[in-house]
């Protein structure tokens, strides 16, 4: 059973056109758009604002994700993919870009540049102990199972 969640938030001075969405009633994310108007040089990490502020509960996050169109056919990434949003933080969202392409690329005003996912987090209690249990994996990482 799904529990509905009440997140507030406000927006920009002038900015009720970029209020998320879902472009689906069943899609996971929420669409940020861009509230003003820039270029991404390549090969440099921009911050585009979205001119939203959001007041999560405590116990959710929000996550700000790349979209997939953007990655495929403009190799456009965001650089801290998931970005988190804590539930203490007031301030403007803003999304991180990169351009990887060659040729700098424009974003305007309304454009969608990101996902928004909430997300509830588990209350964790963190246990110091001497040894950790042992695994097959072990220690390996970073491609010691094979290739990549």
């Amino acid at each position: 059973m799904t529990v509905k969640i009440t997140v507030k938030f406000k927006m920009f001075d002038g900015c009720a056109d970029l209020i998320p969405r879902k472009a689906h009633h069943d899609d996971a994310a929420y669409d940020l758009r861009a509230r003003i108007d820039m270029e991404l040089p390549p090969g440099h990490s921009v911050v585009v604002p979205s001119g939203l502020f959001i007041e999560l509960p405590v116990g959710y996050e929000a996550q700000v994700r790349p979209r997939s169109g953007l990655a495929l056919k403009h190799n456009l990434t965001l650089t801290n993919t998931p970005g988190t949003i804590d539930a203490g933080y007031r301030g403007e969202v803003g999304v991180i870009m990169l351009s990887l392409g060659k040729e700098p690329f424009p974003v305007h005003r309304g454009d969608r540049i990101a996902q928004m996912v909430i997300c509830e987090l588990p209350d964790v209690e963190m246990v110091e102990v001497e040894e950790l249990g042992d695994t097959l994996r072990g220690a390996g990482g970073f491609g010691s199972t094979g290739r990549g």
